[in-house]
């Protein structure tokens, strides 16, 4: 931003102004009247002439989706912001909240091309990348929520929302640098979590590039059959080349991965199973997430029950892994782990699917 602004002849101050307006005091409207009292003479001008809605080519625009719908969950922390964008895209973010904190879950883009079958993302087929102000916008928009209800701000940020991030590597990056710089928005690269089916060259960039991220791999099968009949993607880059980026990942990074692993009833939730996946991640630093199916509208599997889940997870831990059942957060109204898919709506299921 300072770049840009020196170009035009402006001081580096007016940068850091500027800054500090859009990601600490969530300015997201430079029309005239509603600019900070303290703006500079040269910097008004500036944006005068250059901020000209959302036509880019006459100039710099902000990235402020419009909110469509807000749907809260009953269990009253949990709600799902549908966000319109400027050219009609839809995208779902979803606002949790824990003792102490809160965390976003965001998207990256709209759809997801990687085709899960049990997602109702992947379900409904990819239709772009997300702009790097697109994926920051999603931030924002649930900071203002907070400020407006006087609450803290956000803590924990996770990546995943609609879209395959390591699919839209250099967007998603830009992104984090923005959100982590702390005269921004300083969210801490330790309390971000980028969650990937399994884009073995993006896992191979976070390595070789560092990044300070916390990388969570959605697994579901311990063999190649297992995985390949419930993430397609698998096809592309196999379990054996997704392990061994894993491995490399961690011995590069020294960085424990978080392993996703969503339970389907009869399907990938036997003991035995489960120590087929401990034998599989032998010698990497891991923790194993579990999740059992939220359920969506194009998969007839069934969620584990809560008897074998305790199993499952057992025979983790006896094989020496971490392993943490995940919370069920905002099944009533479709803001689940997989559920996300730009939809008005408010689903009603049944209790059993509950």
């Amino acid at each position: 931003m300072a770049d840009l602004l020196a170009r035009d002849g402006l001081h580096f101050s007016h940068a850091r102004r500027l800054w500090r307006a859009l990601h600490r005091e969530l300015v997201n409207d430079f029309a005239e009247g509603k600019l900070p009292a303290d703006f500079l003479p040269p910097l008004v001008r500036w944006l005068r002439e250059h901020a000209r809605g959302s036509d880019t080519h006459a100039g710099y625009s902000l990235d402020v989706p419009t909110l469509a719908a807000e749907i809260p969950s009953a269990d009253g922390l949990t709600s799902k912001h549908l966000l319109r964008l400027a050219d009609g895209q839809e995208v779902e973010t979803v606002l949790m909240s824990y003792p102490g904190r809160y965390t976003a879950c965001v998207s990256t883009q709209a759809g997801c091309a990687m085709g899960c079958v049990f997602c109702a993302t992947g379900q409904m087929g990819f239709a772009r990348h997300l702009r790097p102000g697109e994926i920051v916008a999603q931030v924002l928009h649930l900071q203002r929520v907070l400020r407006a209800a006087r609450s803290p701000g956000l803590r924990n940020l996770v990546l995943m929302g609609m879209g395959e991030p390591l699919h839209n590597y250099d967007h998603v990056m830009t992104a984090l640098e923005i959100i982590t710089e702390q005269r921004g928005l300083n969210i801490g690269p330790g309390r971000i979590s980028i969650s990937t089916v399994g884009v073995v060259p993006g896992i191979l960039r976070l390595a070789e590039e560092r990044r300070p991220y916390n990388l969570a791999v959605s697994l579901h099968g311990a063999s190649e059959e297992e995985r390949s009949a419930l993430v397609p993607a698998s096809r592309r880059w196999p379990l054996a080349d997704l392990i061994e980026a894993c491995r490399h990942y961690a011995e590069l990074t020294g960085r424990r991965i978080f392993f996703e692993w969503t339970l389907v009833a009869g399907v990938n939730d036997s003991p035995d199973t489960a120590r087929r996946l401990a034998a599989l991640l032998r010698g990497v630093d891991a923790h194993i997430n579990l999740i059992p199916l939220n359920p969506t509208g194009g998969f007839g599997g069934s969620p584990t029950e809560e008897s074998a889940v305790d199993a499952f997870q057992l025979a983790l831990q006896e094989a020496g892994y971490p392993c943490t059942v995940r919370q069920r957060r905002g099944i009533d109204v479709a803001a689940g782990c997989g559920q996300l898919r730009a939809d008005k709506a408010k689903r009603t299921l049944t209790p059993a699917a509950l």
